[in-house]
């Protein structure tokens, strides 16, 4: 297996040529029910999976960002179902994450559609988190936390008090721009029909992985993970089963440019 290279063709038989234990994270949104028209393609989910299982190194990570389309009235429980087979086959499901984003109205009896699910699965407990961090609103005011002591029969109330913290760890529901100038820069990425941004690969790719770790992604699509990859010192192997797609995400390898740190 070559790393820093985008590959055409079926992800899951490139993935049989990969070794085992090789990857250390894949993020990754494949193509789900009908929502995405994918040039006519369909995969076989439940071998793509166990693959990924066979190839991620024991405390790697999958970030699989995925939704469901709404068939006669119902949604589909796609993702729940992909979810609970990863579970089945060895992977841990370590956090249900959301991600919100803008999308059309929808025609139907119902609140309109405002987020995917990102599920993260790991091969164990993962070995990386570096966690994105926000500033606390109330940063510098004192906290009022209540606390119980227990003496004996006697319960008494303590109230401490200690300065709010200047940051904390995000939480797990990510909001991002989404559409032409919000999810990535330039012309050349919207030529896919269903890119994620860019900000979403890289947040990811920060938390889970180490610069010089090899990230993944088996429906590189436009390249998104791929060139994040690069701009955070890190190595990526993308495949696609476009020749299309693999060129788009070639043109848009070729532009990235390393973050200084």
């Amino acid at each position: 297996m070559e790393i820093n290279k985008i590959y055409h063709g079926d992800c899951l038989e490139i993935m049989k040529s990969f070794p085992e234990n090789y990857i250390d994270l894949t993020v990754t949104s494949p193509p789900y029910d009908n929502l995405r028209e994918y040039n006519g393609y369909v995969f076989d989910f439940e071998g793509i999976a166990k693959q990924l299982y066979r190839i991620t190194k024991p405390g790697g990570v999958v970030v699989w960002v995925v939704g469901d389309a709404t068939v006669n009235g119902s949604e589909t429980g796609t993702s729940f179902k992909q979810a609970l087979y990863f579970m089945s086959i060895g992977f841990n499901l370590h956090d249900t994450m959301i991600y919100k984003t803008s999308k059309p109205p929808l025609t139907h009896n119902r609140y309109e559609q405002a987020f995917e699910y990102m599920f993260i699965l790991s091969k164990g407990k993962p070995k990386t988190f570096n966690p994105i961090l926000e500033n606390c609103k109330y940063y510098g005011q004192e906290s009022k936390t209540s606390t119980f002591r227990h003496t004996g029969t006697e319960t008494g109330k303590l109230h401490k008090q200690a300065p709010i913290n200047k940051q904390k760890i995000k939480g797990n529901i990510w909001e991002f721009g989404s559409g032409y100038g919000q999810s990535a820069i330039g012309k050349i990425p919207f030529q896919h029909p269903a890119i994620f941004p860019e900000k979403l690969a890289n947040d990811h790719i920060i938390s889970w992985s180490n610069k010089g770790d090899l990230v993944f992604d088996p429906f590189c699509g436009s390249g998104t993970t791929c060139k994040m990859a690069i701009e955070n010192h890190r190595n990526y192997a993308g495949i696609d089963i476009s020749e299309e797609y693999c060129k788009i995400a070639r043109q848009r390898i070729s532009q990235a440019q390393p973050q200084l740190f």
